[in-house]
């Protein structure tokens, strides 16, 4: 099972992404943050809102410097298929990950054995290639883009400022946290 500071387990599989299917490696965005964004089928229903958003708050990501891929169990043809047949993934420009044997999922913990689907799952990897963040969902639960932007924020805040936290809810500009002693039972 992957954790919290683990290194992200490498993996090498096709991506339809600008109308081409290319393979990609995790390590070929060493140096940016990136989003793992697993969910379990094309064509369905919540996937579709929660792809759609991410490709909304794209240049949003790339300002924090992260690249986003999507990552299903489905194969690439079938990305290019629903990019082509949906107004919403047509507008996708992030890479989107065909994991068809599972391999990936297997990797990140997602999969749904029986199911041969992923679980919506979230990672978010540092530059260097260490998990600083995960969440997993009910597959019928979406999730919430403004959330995940919030989260590469401030990790980005406490790996540039070293020794601060950032509390619940915190937001780039707002207070921070030094722990130390002094703040026992303060807080």
């Amino acid at each position: 099972m992957v954790c919290i500071n683990d290194k992200a387990p490498n993996f090498t599989e096709d991506a339809f992404i600008d109308g081409e299917i290319k393979k990609i490696k995790l390590s070929d965005y060493k140096g940016k943050w990136v989003v793992l964004f697993f969910y379990p089928a094309d064509f369905t229903f919540v996937c579709p809102t929660e792809l759609g958003e991410l490709s909304l708050n794209y240049g949003k990501f790339k300002e924090l410097g992260a690249e986003v891929i999507s990552v299903s169990t489905d194969t690439a043809f079938v990305h290019k298929a629903w990019h082509d047949n949906s107004e919403t993934i047509k507008q996708i420009k992030y890479p989107m990950l065909a994991d068809p044997t599972g391999r990936v999922c297997r990797l990140y913990n997602t999969l749904i054995e029986n199911e041969g689907l992923s679980l919506r799952a979230t990672y978010v990897i540092d530059p260097e290639g260490i998990i600083k963040a995960f969440e997993f969902h009910n597959n019928d639960i979406g999730r919430s883009v403004y959330e995940l932007l919030r989260k590469i924020q401030a990790a980005k805040f406490v790996e540039e400022h070293k020794g601060q936290v950032c509390p619940m809810n915190w937001k780039p500009g707002e207070n921070t946290l030094k722990p130390g002693i002094d703040l026992v039972g303060k807080i």
